[in-house]
């Protein structure tokens, strides 16, 4: 069946597909779509250096031998590189429709056909150059577009590799076995070990356990579950066994909604029309029908079919669109370069446009705004000696508030029979004393309630008063600044995270962000972005960790922290590296100034038209002028594009 209705979409053009991993090796279309650029710039750089001997003054034999040897290599260079186009434009013409690439394909085709023409009747002018050089700009674009759809196609099942495949369910009289995670119903009693992830979503049922939530919440820390607590799929154990009551399973998990989140999300954004698209529908229909305006025009006043053939090819020659197909390509390579510098990385062809056209930042906190690691934040209170033990004591526990704890020091420190209690804390000996390092109810029971709020553990030896150790994730240094910066360039910014109230409360104020939401999980995040859109905003999101990954997608443009994780930094556009928030600032003036630079080469292009195409069609341009005056539109957008470089940040 499925089988069937693939083949019948196929059959009318659209090829269908599955849902899929971003393995780009494992497309297809993606490693033809390579073979053919690498061919088509194999081919264009041969034809463009014989084109420069002919121009240089080859004549006669000589030029006719260049050109023969320009045909023979752009002939199977437009044969295998052109089928990309060829296969869509004869797909689209055989079901009575028109697309992008039936145009592409005639100018493609004639400027080879009318050059070789010229060839065999040892003419003075052949355009191999043009054809099969505007066939690699515009397998350029073709690429990088199928690629960006790749990695987003990737994203949801690289989210649904973290469910758990099996769970263990206890039934009537205790008895335990293995179910598929796809047949678990609610109302059934799992058990859930350290370690391992929950594979539906339910309620404590008995125990108590450290969860790692950054799926739900995006925060780092692990939060404490008890009875009565809600779960949810794709969690993880970090502490003692629980028995779960299961309440949604397969396909009604959270983590299945946010899966299909995702993917509703991605299906939006490819609606989106490039900027280079909607100029070319226009541009490349009217350059065929004007030049075979110009044909007939100079046939029927001069009778002449041959001079009213050049003068068309002239016109065709002239009106290539190379420079246009050059004003997108150009300005992204330079603004690309200037953002890796920067610590940058642009991930998807059109994420610049669109993030220029932003007038919304929402930032997720934990990853982002904070940099994501737990740090203990009265070190100075705490005597160095307790401190020093309590770092060794922590160097034995992979749990993130022991190793923040371990980040502190403590060599040498040697302990003995050293035993970590799950969802409690560490105990050891040294020198005969016991030594601590936990929960207050495990390390301090004694010990008054600081009601800090906070993350926290307790350290406590015998002999020594215990001693309590508060974290907290530290901003990064210049979220500040560039908070400023960004509302100086007139963008709202907003703060939406899955962390309590106190905390975002807490950033907030920091950082002087007057519009936060606490509690926000991924459905919520996604249910804001859709509120600001239908108040007409265009909204950046900027989020770390897997529950911000289906407002990345939902967003109208996204950045990631290089520290995000894989499935976040699929779904993002851009993808920016080191502690300084800075380059989100970046990011934004340099979409903003390569959008402007677009435009620019876009006039140039019209502008160079303008003037040459009434020249052309006159009479007064050959072909070697035509191709002359060609190259030099584009390397005048080329230039444009290169004073990206010198916008001030």
């Amino acid at each position: 069946m499925l089988t069937a209705l693939g083949q019948k979409f196929k059959s009318l053009g659209y090829p269908a597909h599955l849902p899929g991993g971003a393995d780009e090796s494992a497309d297809p279309a993606m490693r033809e779509l390579l073979k053919a650029l690498a061919v088509a710039g194999f081919a264009s750089m041969n034809v463009m250096l014989l084109s420069v001997s002919v121009w240089s003054g080859a004549e006669a034999a000589t030029r006719d031998l260049f050109h023969w040897i320009s045909a023979l290599i752009a002939a199977p260079a437009l044969i295998y590189s052109g089928r990309v186009f060829f296969r869509s434009a004869w797909g689209a013409l055989r079901h009575g429709r028109a697309n992008m690439d039936v145009p592409i394909s005639l100018g493609v085709g004639l400027a080879y056909a009318i050059s070789l023409f010229e060839t065999i009747t040892h003419g003075e002018h052949a355009y191999f150059d043009a054809s099969v050089t505007l066939l690699f700009f515009l397998l350029i674009g073709r690429f990088l577009d199928r690629r960006a759809r790749t990695k987003a196609r990737g994203a949801a099942a690289r989210l649904l590799a973290l469910r758990a495949q099996t769970a263990t369910v206890i039934g009537d009289g205790g008895a335990r076995r293995a179910v598929a995670a796809q047949d678990l119903a609610p109302g059934m009693l799992l058990a859930v070990a350290a370690g391992e992830r929950l594979a539906a979503d339910g309620v404590i049922a008995t125990g108590e356990t450290d969860l790692d939530t950054s799926l739900v919440t995006g925060e780092s820390l692990p939060r404490a579950a008890r009875p009565g607590d809600k779960v949810f799929a794709g969690t993880l154990n970090l502490g003692a066994p629980v028995e779960v009551r299961v309440t949604a399973a397969g396909e009604d998990t959270l983590l299945a909604e946010i899966v299909r989140l995702m993917e509703a999300a991605e299906q939006g954004r490819a609606r989106y029309v490039r900027l280079a698209d909607r100029a070319a529908r226009l541009y490349a229909p009217a350059v065929h029908v004007l030049a075979a305006a110009t044909f007939i025009g100079w046939f029927i006043g001069t009778g002449d079919w041959e001079k009213a053939l050049l003068i068309c090819v002239a016109t065709l020659i002239i009106t290539c669109p190379c420079a246009l197909g050059l004003a997108v390509p150009t300005v992204q390579v330079v603004a690309s370069g200037r953002l890796l510098a920067r610590g940058v990385l642009l991930k998807t062809a059109d994420g610049l446009e669109r993030v220029a056209q932003c007038d919304t930042v929402v930032f997720d906190k934990t990853g982002t705004l904070t940099l994501g690691e737990a740090r203990l934040l009265n070190a100075e209170a705490i005597p160095a000696d307790d401190l020093a033990v309590a770092a060794a004591l922590a160097g034995h526990s992979r749990h993130p508030l022991a190793r923040a704890v371990a980040a502190m020091g403590g060599q040498g420190v040697q302990f003995e029979n050293v035993r970590e209690i799950p969802g409690q804390g560490l105990e050891g000996s040294l020198g005969g004393a016991r030594v601590r390092l936990g929960s207050r109810a495990f390390a301090a029971p004694d010990a008054a309630a600081t009601g800090a709020g906070g993350p926290e553990i307790w350290f406590a030896c015998d002999g020594r008063a215990p001693q309590h150790l508060a974290f907290t994730d530290a901003l990064r240094p210049d979220a500040k600044d560039t908070i400023r910066r960004l509302k100086a360039m007139g963008l709202k910014v907003e703060l939406l995270s899955g962390d309590r109230e106190d905390v975002v409360r807490a950033v907030a104020a920091a950082l002087e962000i007057a519009d936060w939401r606490a509690e926000q999980r991924p459905d919520a995040k996604v249910q804001r972005l859709k509120e600001l859109a239908a108040e007409g905003r265009t909204v950046l999101m900027v989020g770390d960790g897997l529950n911000d990954a289906p407002a990345l997608a939902a967003g109208h443009a996204s950045l990631s922290p290089a520290t995000a994780a894989d499935i976040s930094q699929t779904a993002a556009d851009l993808v920016f590296q080191g502690d300084s928030l800075a380059p989100v600032a970046e990011a934004v003036t340099v979409a903003r100034a390569a959008t402007r630079h677009v435009k620019q080469n876009f006039a140039l292009a019209i502008g160079y038209n303008m003037i040459a195409v009434p020249i052309a069609i006159a009479g007064f341009a050959t072909p070697l002028v035509a191709a002359i005056a060609m190259s030099s539109s584009s390397i005048l957008v080329t230039m444009n594009a290169l004073r990206l470089k010198l916008v001030k940040s």
